[in-house]
């Protein structure tokens, strides 16, 4: 082990020492920032989309997210193993250790996005038809598909890049790099497809654009830096000591963040089954219920890299103290914003489309899924600490079981008795409860093994 001092900057967060919530806050903050201007890439696509080339387009864009979310959240869960042993290192002071990491983790981000737009361009059209997606719409969606995923490698390259900017306490410069992508992004779609008509092709080729420019940012300052993580090219590597490392809390995440997807594509086969205007209801209504997503999960990465961290160190009081805070600002971020949600809910649809059918179908569904999200933002949570302390293949089970079990037994067992969208999505509330009631069971005896004995 070296015993380097690595060279702080005024991006990076103490994690290990001093007060706990407003460093949380510091920290979560510009992710979730990071986060909804990311989501904004296929927002802004949809927006536009639904704008200026109808509802059909709107269906067709939004058709894709649960599909293209099967495809590439397995990759992006590992990168969740490269924040949790990059942070683990960097507050050791491991400066050997951390490089590799560094290398293994951006060269496996290639490669994943090579292969990720390789099965994109092969394979989404097949998948589109098995998710019974209505004629009207499939070339339209399988055009989008394959041109989005052609910018997989500028996709993957960002999320890793910014993932070991995470496990510093760095959450700000990927939000500076996404602004600029952002509204780059922004930009393009309203040329591509009001000057040239472009349609779903010119959102599509917009986002890769986008995507180029912040992977661009990102690996730029991690050449740039002058801390342990600086990058260099000729030092690439696939380390399998650390791949090893990564992949025993990032494949399990990964896997579970998939298989959830998977039931999305189930619920999104259910939905297809009303018809294009509920589709495109759909589409809108998923996309706010997204922007929650991101929201509480900012908190749930920022539980994970502070424990990573501090479990490095051996500061366990410290992890509860972190744990409890993340409850809170969970718990107080999704009621505010999924009542604001609910409440406004059809002023917000409106962004998206003036068919007042599409706005009532959304309405419909965000009624079940947005009053209730802090349900959703513990479940996600819970698993958040146990990741950072090298524990994930069981809570990846026990949300696998109680997600996913809930909503195979609603949609196949339940729901071809009570044919409504109304009764499709109670299935979203009762599977986040379940799921909870697991893992704070699971959380209890990982703790119970991991913290030392009391003498």
């Amino acid at each position: 082990m070296t015993t380097s001092t690595p060279k702080k900057n005024r991006y990076e967060i103490d994690m290990c020492n001093g007060t706990v919530l407003d460093k949380l806050i510091s920290f979560s903050i510009p992710l979730m920032l990071s986060s909804i201007l990311q989501l904004l890439f296929n927002a802004v696509d949809i927006i536009v989309v639904g704008r200026f080339s109808g509802s059909r387009a709107l269906a067709a864009v939004g058709s894709t997210t649960a599909l293209i979310n099967v495809f590439t959240n397995l990759f992006i869960g590992v990168s969740l193993g490269a924040n949790v042993l990059a942070a683990r290192f960097y507050a050791t002071k491991q400066e050997k250790q951390m490089s590799e990491t560094v290398h293994t983790s951006i060269l496996f981000a290639l490669i994943s996005g090579i292969v990720m737009a390789i099965a994109g361009l092969l394979f989404s059209r097949l998948a589109l038809e098995l998710m019974g997606t209505p004629s009207d719409v499939i070339s339209q969606s399988s055009l989008y598909m394959r041109i989005y995923f052609l910018g997989m490698p500028f996709f993957m390259l960002y999320n890793y890049g910014a993932a070991i900017l995470r496990a510093i306490g760095d959450t700000k410069r990927p939000l500076f790099f996404l602004i600029i992508s952002g509204l780059l992004n922004a930009g393009l779609n309203l040329f591509l497809v009001i000057v040239f008509h472009l349609g779903v092709a010119g959102v599509a080729i917009a986002t890769i654009i986008s995507q180029m420019v912040s992977c661009i940012l990102v690996i730029r300052c991690l050449c740039r830096s002058e801390g342990i993580y600086q990058l260099h090219f000729s030092e690439l590597t696939l380390k399998t000591a650390y791949l090893k490392q990564i992949f025993q809390v990032g494949i399990p995440a990964g896997i579970q963040s998939t298989v959830i997807n998977f039931s999305n594509v189930l619920l999104q086969s259910s939905v297809n089954s009303f018809g294009s205007v509920a589709m495109a209801g759909y589409t809108a209504a998923n996309n706010i219920f997204g922007f929650l997503y991101v929201a509480v999960n900012s908190i749930t990465q920022a539980c994970m890299s502070f424990t990573s961290q501090n479990y490095g160190v051996g500061k366990y009081k410290r992890m509860d103290r972190i744990l409890a805070d993340c409850m809170i600002l969970t718990v107080g971020i999704s009621l505010v914003l999924g009542c604001g949600s609910y409440i406004f809910a059809p002023e917000i649809l409106k962004i998206y489309t003036s068919s007042p059918e599409v706005i009532q179908c959304g309405t419909e569904i965000l009624a079940y899924t947005t009053a209730t999200y802090f349900l959703c933002g513990l479940m996600d949570l819970f698993p958040g600490p146990m990741r950072g302390m090298g524990y994930s293949a069981v809570p990846m089970i026990l949300s696998i079981i109680g997600t996913v079990g809930t909503r195979i037994v609603w949609i196949f067992g339940l729901f071809p008795h009570h044919r409504t969208l109304s009764f499709l999505f109670i299935s979203y509330p009762a599977s986040w409860l379940l799921s909870i009631v697991m893992q704070v069971i699971c959380l209890y005896f990982v703790r119970k093994r991991v913290y030392p004995a009391k003498p």
